[in-house]
């Protein structure tokens, strides 16, 4: 079973050349503005290309 996507990431999770990295709104919190953050879905964590992949 996989994890889900999150609005803020730039890949599946898992897929090769990215890696998981910090919400870059809220800075791993999860939280924004009093709520979940809507980049990161209140995980706090995205997935990002690594190395320009």
């Amino acid at each position: 079973m996989t994890e889900p996507t999150h609005p803020g990431d730039q890949a599946e999770p898992g897929t090769p050349g990215t890696g998981e990295n910090l919400c870059p709104d809220c800075g791993g919190s999860g939280r924004l503005s009093g709520g979940d953050c809507p980049t990161c879905d209140g995980t706090g964590r995205v997935v990002e290309g690594i190395g320009g992949a």
